[in-house]
């Protein structure tokens, strides 16, 4: 099969994972790129069949089997940058990014001295830049960087355009391009992931959410030059500004057994790390809410999970308060053969602006949610107590707001309405509905700090008019 070279710049979108299809196939990002006259292909290692969902041009990683000594050189290449962070900033945030390390077999022994060692020993930026020449190496010695190399050579795009910088699945098909002589790009996914040590590849160029976000990417990754960084905004959001997926309140409240009349609190769950007892924070909203309903409110919550928790930890109080609660789950549809393989779809995404337009306001830990509904003018009650359920070895919600990704707030008291206290969930939902507090102008700041200000809508354009000017 000969492939002639088109005028038109052809373009391979690298999905190493499932956490790109939010930014890049569900929104229109393919249909603008194409009318500015690219030829896309999707490269996809995730097992999301991306044809037969969406019929979009695929190339599919067959082979997802990374060396084995990836896993390992990364978590001590990431334990190094915190180091690293830690010394250059004297700042105590760096070690409780750290994932905790395994020393029950003698496998993980290994594994955990291999990363402790190094992290004491190879603090050094010479020391970062061996571990990643070790991981490097280490992929281009798989039979996998053999196969996406062939597909490289077979299909010869201009560009490869990773949308996530921390799957280590991502390694072998970007060495496999620069090998080629093929330009790299890569999109930081998410607005936590810069400081936490989570880029697992290097590119040639960069696309960021934000102005902060670009200074993050020099500070933290010093060989980067700002020359190879693109402020671009996320596509993430864009699907908010899109009227046309609104739904009518009665279809809404129809579609998931909702009443017309009731003011909704939405809960938008957590993951089981960031949030390990999210269930407790779910009762007292609901403790909160009977209490509303009692004073003759006509309030009710709607819980929407996290996609990816299957551990039915929030069952007992589902049940339990079944009168005040009812569940509106995300779309997400169970695509491989173990049940945790979950992927996003697009009918998600309608799903997820609805749920905010038509609730009043959200109550979540820690998330980005908050600016999901900030977008719609609706404010965020942040928990920010620990549950009496709290035992030794449980991570404490506490630590999540001494990240580094909090401190973009323009006012830490005023970007939302925190609850200190168990109560301060009734106080604020009441205050808010009241008009009494009112945090959204400033949390409408803090979105434009943590974003693209200007047309936030149009992230997806200017993408695709930084790859435009690197192809030029």
């Amino acid at each position: 099969m000969s492939h002639h070279k088109s005028s038109n710049p052809k373009v391979f979108i690298l999905f190493p994972d499932g956490v790109g299809l939010r930014n890049f196939a569900f929104t229109q990002f393919k249909e603008i790129g194409e009318q500015q006259g690219f030829d896309i292909t999707y490269w996809n290692n995730t097992i999301f069949p991306l044809e037969q969902e969406l019929g979009y041009p695929e190339v599919t990683i067959k082979s997802t089997k990374i060396h084995p000594k990836t896993a390992v050189l990364s978590h001590a290449r990431k334990r190094v940058e915190l180091a690293l962070s830690r010394k250059r900033t004297n700042d105590p945030v760096y070690p409780t990014y750290r994932f905790p390390l395994q020393w029950s077999s003698f496998k993980n022994l290994l594994k955990s001295a291999f990363v402790t060692f190094h992290e004491i020993f190879s603090a050094s930026p010479q020391g970062w830049q061996k571990l990643m020449d070790q991981m490097n190496a280490a992929e281009r010695s798989t039979a996998r960087y053999q196969e996406v190399k062939a597909q490289l050579e077979e299909h010869q795009p201009d560009l490869v355009f990773c949308t996530t910088q921390r799957a280590t699945q991502a390694i072998a098909p970007l060495l496999a391009a620069k090998d080629l002589g093929i330009r790299t790009a890569c999109w930081i996914y998410s607005w936590d992931n810069l400081p936490k040590g989570m880029s697992t590849v290097e590119t040639d160029y960069y696309f960021v959410w934000s102005e902060l976000m670009k200074a993050q990417l020099l500070e933290y990754y010093p060989k980067t030059k700002a020359a190879q960084v693109f402020v671009t905004g996320t596509p993430q959001f864009e699907p908010h500004y899109d009227a046309s997926l609104l739904l009518s309140r009665k279809q809404f409240c129809e579609t998931h057994g909702l009443d017309t009349t009731t003011k909704y609190i939405c809960f938008s769950g957590d993951d089981q790390t960031t949030s390990p007892l999210d269930q407790y924070y779910l009762e007292d909203t609901a403790i909160a809410v009977r209490q509303l309903r009692k004073e003759g409110r006509d309030v009710a919550i709607i819980y929407r999970k996290v996609p990816i928790d299957f551990s039915g930890r929030y069952d007992a109080v589902l049940e339990h308060y079944k009168d005040v609660i009812t569940p509106v789950d995300p779309l997400w549809k169970p695509m491989g053969e173990q049940w945790n393989q979950v992927m996003p779809t697009k009918e998600d995404f309608a799903l997820l602006v609805n749920t905010c337009y038509h609730s009043e306001l959200v109550v979540n830990i820690c998330s980005s949610m908050v600016f999901d509904f900030v977008i719609h003018d609706k404010p965020t009650i942040y928990p920010n107590y620990e549950q009496p359920q709290l035992q030794k070895g449980t991570r404490d919600i506490g630590q999540n707001y001494n990240y580094v990704h909090f401190r973009s707030m323009p006012d830490y008291d005023q970007s939302v309405t925190w609850a200190m206290r168990k109560e301060e969930i009734y106080d604020g939902i009441k205050g808010l509905l009241d008009g009494e507090l009112d945090p959204v102008p400033v949390t409408k700041k803090w979105y434009e700090i943590v974003n693209k200000p200007e047309s936030p809508e149009k992230a997806s354009e200017r993408i695709w008019e930084g790859i435009n000017q690197i192809l030029n």
